[in-house]
């Protein structure tokens, strides 16, 4: 295949976090093409430019990893013509609602029992490594569904960060592309204008306080380690990934060529 070269990453008004991914290397010295995979955070607020735009990019599926209770709170996504939307929720509809109440109306006291000493990174390892353990059969219909057609594809989840970042690095650990050149495209995420914005309902200066964003500023990152939780999870469990891709999700050596050969020049 040719190389092709990337256009310049569109400025979109209601869409955060969206990129192409191609372009990250393998360890036998391909790249991943560009115009076949995307991520990107939800595209529920997308304007009339920014449909336009995506419906240029000539989709064949979108993969939307968000539960019934962000749908809810957000909308479904625009609607692209010709489009496959496929909804895989990667945690169970009614998992944390309590929990992001709190983040959204909470006090001060109440963020610091729920998120204080290490509580928040704590769990966004656990999350992680969850997602790895208990969702081996979303992960495995992404896998072969992109094998069998569904290129080029978008994945997203609410912010583009966790469930659609775990989803993308599952691929790219499939295309053998080299580990620190996945960590570094999930670590993008945390570029200003790429972050997913902090909502809370509260409208006093105190709920935006440097104590306030401090406690919640491990859900909005992306951070090294909770990635790191996932890989060393695949590793734990299934023993490399190999293991994992065949044994956990399904995906022989022909299934992983197939993929290979729609995304990598």
């Amino acid at each position: 295949m040719t190389q092709q070269v990337p256009s310049t990453e569109p400025e979109l008004a209601g869409v955060r976090n969206f990129r192409d991914v191609g372009g990250l290397p393998t360890v036998d010295g391909r790249r991943v093409a560009y115009g076949r995979l995307f991520r990107s955070g939800h595209l529920a607020h997308a304007t009339e430019s920014d449909a336009a735009f995506l419906a240029s990019l000539g989709l064949h599926t979108i993969f939307d990893f968000r539960n019934a209770a962000d749908q809810k709170l957000e909308g479904p996504d625009v609607e692209l013509p010709g489009v496959r939307n496929v909804n895989l929720p990667l945690t169970d509809p009614a998992h944390g609602t309590e929990f992001w109440t709190m983040v959204r109306d909470g006090d001060i006291d109440q963020l610091r029992s729920i998120l204080g000493d290490g509580k928040a990174a704590d769990r966004m390892i656990g999350s992680y490594r969850a997602i790895i353990q208990e969702r081996t059969a979303e992960h495995r219909q992404v896998l072969h569904s992109m094998a069998e057609d569904s290129v080029p594809a978008l994945m997203h989840c609410a912010a583009g960060k966790d469930r659609a970042g775990i989803s993308i690095a599952i691929t790219l650990l499939a295309l053998g592309v080299e580990r620190e050149a996945i960590v570094a495209d999930y670590l993008e995420s945390n570029a200003t204008h790429r972050r997913y914005k902090v909502h809370r309902s509260k409208s006093s200066a105190s709920a935006y306080s440097p104590e306030v964003m401090e406690l919640l500023s491990p859900l909005f990152d992306a951070r090294a380690e909770y990635l790191e939780a996932a890989f060393d999870t695949i590793e734990e469990k299934w023993g490399g990934v190999d293991a994992y891709l065949e044994q956990g999700l399904g995906v022989t050596p022909e299934i992983r060529e197939r993929l290979r050969e729609r995304f990598l020049d």
